[in-house]
């Protein structure tokens, strides 16, 4: 029997009292290690974490936290081999996309680290300038944020056990908040691994930073009124978190980052072959292969012209025959696979309800699999669809296929276009790919109420972009609509979730000396 992975609750490691649930190598089949929860005292748990975490941590100043935090970055980074060969084995990514998550995480942790050096000896931050609440200035109201005097859980997706742990831990500990984790199970293996070398290496204050692997079962019971909780993860387990009593009783504060039918949109007036048509066909082909698609941010729609559908298909599908799918051990093998049995099934399930609207353009079953059993392995080439009336087609602007899966949608206009966009309910991230900097711009800004991010793609940056699925910590996170209303990193702004917004009203006095106290 592999090894019961422990969790981390309560200031000591404990192992589950149950049997545990297998994690298993998506490629060869193969069972890794089990993790299991069941029997945990989460309740003290969460008041160990809440009240010695949260006091270590509030002592501390902004500058004092970064230094952990830049402590913590070292010890992952002298264990980052280790890291990859676990991303290899449970979540059958290659290496470049192992990169993508492990250390990304590495890079979003120290950009926190940065921010909160500049911060210094701070304890809380000021909201604004102060205002006057009379003729007589001498009354005046200043706004605040203070750290929460609670506990952050923090509920994370399969798709990213390393970048989606600290996207969250990082500003939340940097905010003077303590955290629990709680990864998805099929690939909590390298969470668990992360927390477990950051927290034997005692750089953290103690409480701050807790893991729990295996069942949810009960895992919301414990929060209390200051507590916090940030998912990412699917619209239905959402709706299950906003529903609880915590939230709906207790006020316990929620962030989602849920589902998402992310676009692409080449811009009008754009020849084959030039510049942008070219930068969308790479983009498109790269957020369909990386991670193999299981990405919240991929690229799900693709708007071309009408006039260019056929050479649009042409030229996404030739770069799409040109990977290589299978074992990521193998050499030359460009995209791995999905992390589970259950998630396959699921992508093969969404993708016969697309093709009852659509027609496929370049098929996924086509890609013969390298050293890699058909029959064990949870790998699946990349599929391009296509649609020649997406008015009608319904189902493309509704579901998201979380693997390969992509569709081409032909539009008249950019009104035609904008207004195809808009069906999905808000998204996390669309992109532009055009060379009018005029129309570029103004495209950009009537699409930014209906999606968290806009990137705009054009020959002059076509070497300094970032990617269209790529999370960058300088940028939001989120969405509205069915992208789930959440907003997460941005910078600074991310620290406003983990802090309590309060009006502080006193004299030009008492307030001086507030403002000075955060020099």
């Amino acid at each position: 029997m592999s090894e019961l992975l422990s969790n981390f609750c309560g200031g000591r490691w404990q192992a589950g009292c149950g049997s545990g649930t297998k994690l298993v190598d998506p490629v060869l089949g193969e069972e890794l290690v089990r993790v299991d929860s069941a029997g945990l005292d989460l309740a003290s748990g969460f008041a160990f974490a809440r009240e010695k975490g949260g006091r270590a941590l509030r002592a501390l100043t902004f500058g004092e936290r970064a230094a952990m935090l830049t402590a913590a970055g070292k010890v992952l980074q002298a264990n980052r081999d280790a890291y990859y060969e676990i991303a290899v084995a449970n979540s059958g990514t290659v290496k470049s996309d192992s990169a993508v998550d492990i250390d990304g995480g590495l890079f979003t942790l120290g950009t926190y680290a940065r921010l909160g050096a500049t911060l210094g000896n701070r304890r809380f931050l000021l909201d604004g300038d102060s205002a006057r609440l009379g003729k007589d200035p001498l009354f005046q109201s200043q706004h605040v944020l203070v750290p929460a005097r609670g506990v952050a859980l923090l509920i994370n997706a399969f798709n990213f056990p390393s970048w989606g742990l600290w996207e969250k831990a990082a500003p939340a500990l940097l905010s003077g908040v303590p955290v629990i984790v709680k990864p998805a199970t099929s690939t909590a293996w390298l969470a668990q691994r992360m927390v477990k070398d950051v927290v034997d290496a005692n750089v953290l204050a103690p409480g701050s930073l807790s893991i729990i692997c295996g069942s949810s079962a009960g895992l919301l019971d414990p929060l209390q009124p200051f507590d916090l909780v940030a998912f990412t993860g699917s619209a239905e387990t959402a709706a299950v978190i906003r529903s609880h009593p915590a939230v709906t009783r207790r006020s316990v504060r929620a962030n989602v980052e849920a589902d998402s039918i992310n676009s692409a949109l080449l811009m009008p007036g754009e020849a084959p072959g030039s510049l942008a048509f070219e930068l969308l066909v790479k983009e498109v082909v790269r957020e369909m292969t990386v991670k193999s698609g299981q990405k919240c941010t991929a690229i799900r729609r693709i708007f071309v012209p009408e006039a260019l559908y056929e050479r649009a298909s042409e030229a996404i599908g030739a770069q799409l025959a040109d990977v290589t799918v299978g074992n990521p051990r193998s050499e030359g093998v460009r995209m791995g696979a999905l992390v589970s049995r259950t998630q396959l099934a699921a992508v093969r399930k969404g993708l016969a309800l697309l093709q009852e609207q659509a027609q496929v353009l370049h098929d996924g079953a086509a890609h013969e699999l390298v050293d890699a059993d058909p029959a064990v392995a949870c790998c699946v080439g990349p599929t391009l669809l296509g649609v020649r009336d997406p008015d009608a087609a319904d189902r493309v602007h509704e579901t998201e296929v979380f693997g390969p899966v992509a569709t081409l949608l032909p539009y008249r206009d950019l009104a035609h276009a904008l207004a195809l966009v808009r069906r999905g309910q808000g998204s996390l991230v669309a992109s532009l790919y055009g060379s009018d900097a005029a129309e570029l711009a103004e495209t950009a800004l009537a699409l930014a109420d209906s999606h968290g991010r806009v990137h705009v793609v054009s020959p002059d940056v076509a070497q300094q972009q970032t990617g269209h699925g790529n999370v960058m910590p300088q940028s939001l996170h989120g969405g509205p609509g069915r992208a789930g209303g959440g907003e997460e990193l941005g910078g600074p702004r991310a620290l406003n979730f983990y802090h309590r917004r309060s009006a502080v009203q006193a004299s030009t006095a008492v307030l001086a000396n507030l403002q000075s106290s955060t020099a």
